[in-house]
Formats: structure tokens, sequence, C-alpha cells
């Protein structure tokens, strides 16, 4: 990349997009500016970009993260009727170097280069610095990806795996399976963690087991932000439908999270990025998501050894795509290195 030009990042989702701007020092990236905006203000990416761009910025490299599958360098959002193209990109952009990623790929690209301060560790564990890494985001959907440690580095790697099969492990789950599929059909693992899953399952608990819920509390989950309700009342505890609810979600992103760390090995660590992790770590550090992580059998010896840290910086997909379109989507292992 010439001296002077920028690398953009973007983050594309459903409800919004975020663009940002970082340049070259010595010790890394550094974040010029950023902006956000409301996704379905626009008629697509091209309009946002040509916005955020008016000023004249010249870009060198580029990588955007978009939620939905990347196949052959283009994706139709999940969530958002947009179809995204690489090669558009590049043409709009002029420029060779830049790439279309899964959102959950440039969140893992952040991963080795998060400053502790921006971390909350839930299991310290003893990392391999060599070891394989898997980020878990709950947030208005479920995205894994992973690193897979390669020599000097690190190679990102997307998955569509919040979308597989809900697996219930025991009697109350399988009902919980059941209230769910007489709604969707389908239960994918999306549908019991996420913002939808977490009202969801509070409303299996008040019709399928007629769990009490104070009648204040209630109007407020039946209204405009249930999930926010839910984590507000749930994290005073109590024996009502938000503590409960929250017990229950916090056991089954265990037992997800430690689903990951077998199928990648991921003895570097496992991170939860997105919205709900940060909102909800206090009844993460209760104890139901560790016991149902380390719930492997065989395996809990291996489990309980690796790492879980949440990701507090928002920004997190921002600066791994940065980082994804610096190294042309090999990682370094950062000179700052936490491990």
């Amino acid at each position: 990349m010439e001296v002077g030009r920028m690398i953009l990042a973007g983050d594309v989702g459903g409800t919004k997009t975020n663009l940002a701007l970082y340049r070259r020092e010595a010790g890394g990236l550094l974040l010029d500016r950023k902006a956000t905006y409301r996704s379905r203000e626009h008629s697509g990416l091209d309009a946002i970009l040509r916005d955020f761009l008016k000023e004249g910025t010249v870009v060198g490299q580029a990588c955007i993260g978009v939620a939905g599958p990347v196949v052959g360098g283009r994706c139709r959002l999940t969530n958002l009727d947009w179809e995204v193209d690489e090669g558009s990109l590049r043409r709009f952009l002029g420029v060779r170097e830049a790439f279309l990623v899964n959102d959950l790929q440039a969140t893992a690209s952040a991963v080795p280069f998060l400053p502790a301060s921006t971390l909350s560790v839930i299991q310290e564990g003893e990392a391999d610095p060599r070891g394989n890494m898997a980020v878990l985001s709950a947030g208005t959907g479920l995205g894994e990806g992973f690193l897979i440690g390669s020599g000097a580095g690190y190679i990102p790697l997307a998955s569509e795996g919040g979308h597989v099969d809900f697996a219930p492990r025991d009697e109350r789950e399988m009902r919980l399976q059941t209230f769910l599929r007489a709604r969707y059909g389908r239960v994918s693992v999306e549908r019991v963690l996420s913002g939808t899953g977490l009202h969801d399952i509070h409303r299996y608990l008040r019709e399928a087991e007629s769990v009490p819920e104070d009648q204040d509390v209630a109007a407020e989950v039946d209204g405009l932000d249930p999930q926010q309700a839910i984590v507000r009342h749930g994290l005073a505890g109590g024996r009502g439908a938000c503590a409960e609810t929250l017990r229950i979600f916090c056991s089954l992103y265990g037992a997800e999270a430690g689903n990951l760390a077998l199928q990648y090995l991921a003895t570097g660590g496992v991170y939860l990025g997105g919205g709900i992790a940060p909102a909800i770590l206090p009844a993460l550090l209760r104890g139901e998501f560790l016991a149902s992580f380390r719930d492997k059998g065989r395996m809990a010896g291996l489990l309980s050894r690796v790492p879980v840290i949440v990701i507090l910086d928002p920004a997190a997909p921002l600066l791994g795509a940065a980082e994804y379109a610096a190294g042309c989507g090999i990682l370094p292992r950062p000179a700052h290195s936490r491990y």
C-alpha cells in the first residue's frame, strides 16, 4: 500500500453499517475516523461508501465484513435485502486489495490485536500460543468464526455454525425445542442464542412452565425492547422468569462455546463477541456458563484449560477488518501479543 493511503474497514449488518479509516503507524494500525449509518435508510453499500468517502480520502486497502455467507466473493445479507460484491467493491474504490468477508471472520481477525483492557476473562486457562482460537458472537443473530494458527501468524476462517441444529441436552431443553418448533418449524442454535432467543426462552418459561413474573416486569418485557428488559431484571436476580431466562441462556451459551472449543480444538482460547455477552457479563460469571462449557465427558479436562474471554470492545469487527486488509487475509502475530 502506498504511503498516505488509508485502510477502509466496514462492518455491515441488517440494522447498521459501521465504517472506519485506519492508517499505519509504527506500533500498528491507528483509527483515523469512523461513522455509523442505518442500513435500511440507504439503497446499498455503494451509497454509504460514497457519503463516507466524500471528502476525497484515498483508500489503499479495504475489507468489509458482512452478516451473511460470502461465496465466490458475493453475499446476500441474511437480514437485509442487499447483495454485496467484492469485484464491485474493488472497482468502486479503485484498488486491488479490497476484500469481502463474513462478519465473524472480521471479528476473529481482531482477536490477536485486542489489548487486555478490552477483554474480560471468564476462565483464564492455559493458552497455547500457537493454538487455534474460536469466536462465538450472540447478538441479533449468532455468529461463529475461528483462527487457525499457521507458522508466524493466523488464518481467519468463516463459518455459518450459528445455523446448525439446536441439540437439547436434557428434558427441559427438549421441551424448549418443541415449543420453538411449533412457532418456527426448524430450530437452529441461533434460535436460542440471540436477542430473539432471550425473548423466546422467557416466553417459553411463562407460557409452558408458568414461571411467575412480576406484573410490571412482564409488561416491560412485552414492550418495545424485551431483550433489554429481560437482561436488566434478570441480572437483578430473584426467582422470576427473567432471572431464570438468563440462567438457561448462560447454560446454553456455555454448551455451544464448549462445542466450538472441541470442533476447532481452540486451545488458544474461545472469545465471546457480539452485544449480549458484555451486557450479561455478571451472569456469565455466576457458574452456569462454565459448568456447561466444561461438561463434555472425557474432554472436560481439556476444556478446563481453554481460556474463555469476553470481547468488550464493540468496534472489534472494524479493527479486525482493517487487520485483515493490511495482511491480505494473513494475520501476523503482533509484537504486543498477550501470550
